[in-house]
């Protein structure tokens, strides 16, 4: 599956436009590990825990998408983006969406 942010692809020819496609996941982090990216941000640093958190929440929510645009038989996805937002204290939504194509 071919995953672009254009609207287009290189080399080759759009010939169907199937719709929308979407993945997203809320994600939070264990207790302990939340206590201790508080520690850091008491003294500085990355706050690795929560970079982890959202790494892994990105790849799920795009997988989601992907499987959502095969099921629609896609040969690939455009216009690919991502979004985040807080929905409470230390858990995130990541939203992954775009649009579903057939290739010639």
């Amino acid at each position: 599956m071919i995953v672009v942010s254009t609207d287009f692809i290189q080399g080759k020819t759009i010939s169907e436009t199937l719709g929308l496609v979407r993945g997203n996941t809320i994600r939070a982090k264990w207790f302990g590990k939340d206590i201790m990216s508080g520690l850091r941000q008491i003294v500085g640093g990355e706050l690795k825990e929560y970079t982890e958190m959202l790494s892994e929440a990105r790849e799920e929510a795009r997988a989601r998408m992907i499987e959502e645009a095969k099921k629609m038989n896609a040969d690939a996805v455009i216009n690919v983006r991502f979004t985040t937002s807080q929905v409470m204290a230390s858990a995130a939504e990541i939203l992954v969406y775009g649009t579903a194509v057939k290739l010639k």
